[in-house]
């Protein structure tokens, strides 16, 4: 690790693993602090919160565990403010959570709608929201918010949640570049494709059925790439992002997906 984050203290939210293996707000979290942030780990479950930071403390860096779920915003404001009481500032603001929902309007209730756009988007404008003015008061910091291609066009199959939320998350960003752009404070969002995640075997198998060898395979074969990628792809485009390496970079949409999106019209 080359300390592209030294000195920096990174919020990550869903930073922890729906099961074994590593999850992109997992992944993100130790990465983060292997190239030097302070890191406050952030999940609804505090079993997996504590271990991502266990993780980090087990190599040497620094991380503590939250358990928050960051739809409700007193939770938020308490962990933005734990944030402050132990590590003193807020340079990164990583927000990870997010859940797919397949269907559209006729399949997808009104129940699960509202779940959705609550985690994923209200999850990331409470954070922001209490965030940004520990960030503007340091005149400095960086926010990098995890999207999906499905944002941008139709990846094959109804999703009508899911892609009306993360269309939301890439519009929220780019407000956020541009009202606080003068005053050192980036936004980016990441858009992944489709990943070999924890997240993902568990929806195969408890969400949708399926054979979970033969759904991969299939996932596989629509990449370009001939393979999806995997937390760490995300990971590393992140740090991108939140590293000085981007100091002029806000307001930008970074696809990481194997060249899927060049092939959907």
């Amino acid at each position: 690790m080359t300390g592209r984050l030294q000195n920096k203290v990174a919020i990550v939210t869903g930073a922890g693993s729906i099961g074994p293996g590593w999850g992109n707000g997992k992944a993100v979290a130790v990465l983060y602090a292997r190239e030097g942030a302070q890191v406050l780990a952030i999940d609804m479950n505090q079993a997996a919160a504590e271990e991502t930071a266990e993780i980090i403390l087990g190599e040497g860096g620094q991380a503590t565990a939250c358990q928050a779920d960051v739809t409700d915003s007193e939770q938020v404001q308490a962990a933005i403010q734990q944030c402050q009481q132990v590590y003193g500032r807020i340079d990164i603001l990583h927000n990870n959570v997010g859940i797919p929902d397949v269907g559209g309007p006729e399949e997808i209730d009104e129940t699960s709608w509202d779940r959705a756009l609550a985690v994923n988007v209200r999850s990331m404008y409470l954070t922001c929201r209490y965030a940004l003015p520990v960030m503007v008061a340091q005149q400095q910091g960086a926010i990098v918010n995890i999207s999906s291609i499905a944002s941008l066009r139709s990846i094959g199959y109804p999703c009508v949640s899911y892609s009306a939320s993360k269309g939301a998350v890439n519009q929220l960003t780019q407000n956020i570049a541009i009202q606080y752009a003068d005053q050192g404070i980036r936004a980016n969002c990441v858009l992944p494709g489709l990943m070999h995640t924890p997240q993902i075997e568990h929806y195969i198998r408890s969400g949708y059925g399926g054979d979970l060898d033969e759904m991969i395979r299939r996932r596989n074969e629509l990449v370009p790439m001939k393979k999806m990628g995997d937390a760490w792809d995300v990971a590393r485009a992140a740090l991108f992002l939140a590293s000085d390496e981007a100091r002029y970079i806000t307001g930008t949409e970074l696809v990481v997906d194997g060249g899927i999106t060049c092939t959907i019209a």
